[in-house]
């Protein structure tokens, strides 16, 4: 049973959802996400609690309930000279932070670093300060998908979907670009996502990104898929947060905006045998 049958739709049926990652990082990341999702084909995205533009996007999230929005659960700072750290004092998370108190750049570092109990009281730390804030989550999800860096790590992120009641992220090919053994960690009754779509960096080097995402609706499975973005704008903020990291760097963040915002794309969609879904009505089914 693939998860279109699970969800209540035929076996052929080819479900979607446009996401944006990486809300709360930046304002030009809150505004083009905004933007994306009043004026684009965007229709759902999730928030980066422990950064330091959360609070625009959780007030825009709190005034604007009708778009779906997740957790953005984050263990990972990649930026050279931007750097976040712990929603929770240091004192009590330490494995979870370099020598100046930031998160890791890299998942390995995690790995190698946190303690499964560190890892466990952030992350539910990230989703309490969100809902302390008011807002009504409809999933989480994972920055750098770094709940994939161990599998003690994702069954913490497993658990905080039971115990909030909120459905996860799960997916094969994530599993695998982080180096997580999927059949050790998928169990059957998951809802899986059967393919994630996401621009990677040989498009953006070559000048294909925005054909890559062209060709996105004309290679959905059947059942669910989800295309990941990062829209923001290539903008002085975006180039110093991005610096030296060309890889979802201000310039490709800037192509997302421009497709998912292009009304020749959204009539491209509206024309495709495509049923967009949010997380929410995932929720619901639960």
């Amino acid at each position: 049973m693939n998860s279109a049958q699970k969800l209540g739709f035929s076996e052929n049926t080819k479900l979607l959802i446009i996401h944006a990652d990486d809300a709360g990082l930046s304002h030009s990341e809150n505004r083009a996400t905004i933007q994306c999702l009043e004026k684009g084909i965007v229709n759902s995205y999730s928030i980066m609690v422990p950064c330091p533009w959360f609070y625009e996007m959780a007030v825009f999230a709190k005034n604007n309930p009708q778009f779906d929005n997740g957790i953005h659960l984050t263990l990972t700072c990649e930026w050279e000279n931007y750097k976040f750290g712990p929603v929770l004092p240091i004192s009590e998370v330490p494995s979870l932070v370099d020598d100046n108190g930031y998160f890791y750049k890299k998942r390995d570092n995690l790995r190698n670093n946190a303690k499964i109990e560190d890892v466990e009281k952030e992350l539910d730390a990230q989703i309490k300060k969100a809902l302390k804030f008011g807002l009504k989550p409809t999933h989480i999800d994972s920055h750098m998908y770094s709940v994939g860096a161990s599998s003690a790590f994702f069954q913490v992120y497993r658990n905080l979907g039971k115990k909030y009641n909120l459905p996860i992220m799960i997916s094969k090919q994530l599993m695998e670009m982080v180096g997580l053994i999927p059949e050790e960690n998928i169990l059957e009754q998951d809802l899986t996502i059967e393919k994630v779509h996401y621009g990677i960096y040989k498009y953006f080097e070559s000048g294909k990104l925005s054909e890559y995402y062209s060709q996105v609706f004309e290679n959905l499975v059947s059942g669910l898929n989800i295309i990941l973005i990062h829209p923001a704008f290539d903008d002085n903020e975006m180039k110093g947060i991005t610096v030296n990291h060309p890889n979802f760097g201000s310039e490709w963040r800037q192509i997302d905006f421009d497709f998912f915002t292009s009304e020749q794309n959204k009539s491209k969609l509206r024309e495709s045998n495509i049923e967009l879904i949010t997380w929410n009505d995932i929720k619901k089914q639960k």
